[in-house]
């Protein structure tokens, strides 16, 4: 669905100002971006804290490392068969772990909340015209959910052509299917390459539909906190009562944003694992 710029710059009375894009901090990063790079640092951290003393029986940060990395490798096999999964299971853990992560972060208290300008007014495509906060979600970013998806993609590729070969690849995407000969056998390599052609332009748009799933639920929920947020004040509350629904009214909602996080980064691992297999199937099933 387009978005029209009329709703955005008119608004609704309600609706708080969240900016669709991100913004440039200290003039050369974006406040996304600065938000990828601390949430690395803490993932980073926390596995070097959790897996620098590997014991028996695990602590409490060994054994979260290690149900995360058996939920997500058992979720692998299941789709992929152990093969497959070894293969990409270093690059699908990691985007997994990262978008949770990433998503979680966002609902620490200060995150979208704390920056400089004016926050006045209702959404507006014009940057220089809204309140700017220091750390906005890295997932609430379509710039960095299409650089996951196409770093996916280019991995996806890789592994195809890796386990069938070129010729298998475009066979698996072009070639008939059913052994037909004679005629009928080249009405259906006719049919079957144009459908080919649709199916290479349905390549193409998964990193899209990744990136907008994904960054869809996140704005959505980070607009949802705000106005939440500044319903007080939007409905013309007194002062000390605006201030406690500033307080109690998001909170509900952060335990659903909770989950939110959770599923989608759930479901954007498994789709990538689902096109992995599309792609690899037949050759599982040739050995």
């Amino acid at each position: 669905m387009l978005l029209d710029s009329s709703i955005l710059t008119s608004g609704s009375p309600i609706l708080a100002a969240v900016s669709l894009s991100p913004e440039s901090l200290f003039g050369f990063v974006s406040n996304s971006i600065f938000v990828a790079a601390i949430v690395t640092l803490l993932i980073l951290l926390f596995m070097r804290m959790a897996t620098r003393r590997m014991e028996l029986i695990p602590g409490t940060k060994q054994n979260l490392v290690e149900f995360v990395v058996e939920f997500v490798l058992g979720e692998l096999e299941g789709i992929l068969g152990r093969k497959i999964a070894v293969k990409v299971f270093p690059l699908l853990a990691t985007i997994f772990i990262f978008i949770l992560v990433s998503n979680w972060f966002g609902l620490v208290p200060g995150v979208g909340s704390v920056g400089y300008g004016e926050l006045s007014g209702p959404i507006t495509l014009d940057p220089a015209h809204h309140y700017t906060p220091y750390l906005r979600p890295a997932t609430a970013d379509l710039n960095m959910n299409l650089g996951i998806a196409a770093v996916f993609m280019i991995v996806w590729l890789y592994i195809s052509i890796q386990e069938v070969g070129v010729g298998g690849f475009l066979k698996h995407i072009f070639g008939a299917k059913g052994g037909m000969t004679g005629l009928l056998g080249l009405l259906m390599a006719v049919i079957f390459f144009i459908v080919g052609i649709i199916e290479v332009i349905s390549i193409m748009f998964r990193p899209v539909s990744l990136s907008l799933r994904l960054f869809g639920n996140i704005f959505a929920g980070e607009t949802l906190l705000h106005t939440m947020a500044e319903l007080g004040e939007k409905m013309g509350w007194p002062d000390a009562l605006a201030f406690v629904g500033r307080i109690a009214l998001p909170i509900p909602f952060y335990f659903m944003e909770l989950l939110v996080g959770l599923v989608q980064a759930i479901v954007f691992t498994l789709l990538c694992a689902v096109y992995v297999q599309l792609s690899t199937a037949h050759d599982e099933e040739e050995h």
